[in-house]
């Protein structure tokens, strides 16, 4: 009896193996520079510590701050060359009367407006400023930076670095009226700023600041 032959179907071999296709040469090659990119990629993603947005950028903005001075001076528009702490907030000091020689008038509720620049002695010897940078023992034993002997305060309405909305201020809280003034690096009486007044006593909700 006469045999029959079938014909191998598509990717069967007449012997009944099965067929290899054979991948073209280039096709090969792609596929194996597709595969070291994604290795490449992935090994780039496990080191992200070193890219701008890993440890290595928050190490420099530390560095940063770890090296700005307590204080030091800033041109400021329309009052000068001032002094400011180290985050560039304005530093005043009351004009009249003055707090010079050791003597503190701004307490209690005067410092809730009028924040007392507080720093040790042995932070203050790298100063390159022409005035005398010190310290002075306040009311409750913190320790105050001074310039030329006047103790330094930030103020409260100031939001960002070059604003002076505490220059020309006259306020009083139950006790002697202040006026206060930024402090310029010189010594000189700087410009005259935005100033203001509380308009009587600051008492105990400062009335005049807009609170």
């Amino acid at each position: 009896m006469a045999g029959t032959y079938r014909q191998a179907g598509p990717g069967i071999s007449p012997r009944g193996g099965r067929r290899r296709r054979r991948v073209p040469p280039r096709i090969a090659a792609l596929s194996g520079v597709a595969a070291a990119a994604a290795l490449m990629a992935a090994c780039g993603s496990s080191g992200g510590s070193g890219g701008t947005g890993g440890s290595g950028g928050t190490n420099s903005g530390a560095q940063a701050a770890a090296s700005g001075a307590v204080v030091s001076a800033r041109q400021v528009s329309g009052v000068g060359n001032i002094l400011v702490n180290k985050s560039g907030m304005t530093l005043y000091a009351i004009k009249t009367p003055s707090e010079a020689n050791g003597k503190i008038l701004c307490t209690g509720t005067c410092t809730s407006f009028w924040i007392p620049l507080t720093a040790s002695s042995a932070s203050l010897s790298s100063s390159s400023l022409p005035g005398k940078l010190a310290t002075v023992r306040r009311p409750g034993g913190t320790t105050q930076v001074t310039y030329n002997g006047l103790p330094l305060y930030t103020f409260k309405l100031d939001t960002a670095p070059g604003q002076a909305m505490g220059n020309g201020y006259t306020d009083q809280f139950s006790g002697p009226k202040f006026t206060w003034e930024a402090i310029t690096a010189s010594g000189a009486s700087p410009g005259t700023g935005t100033g203001g007044s509380t308009g009587g006593s600051g008492g105990s909700g400062g009335g005049g600041y807009g609170y």
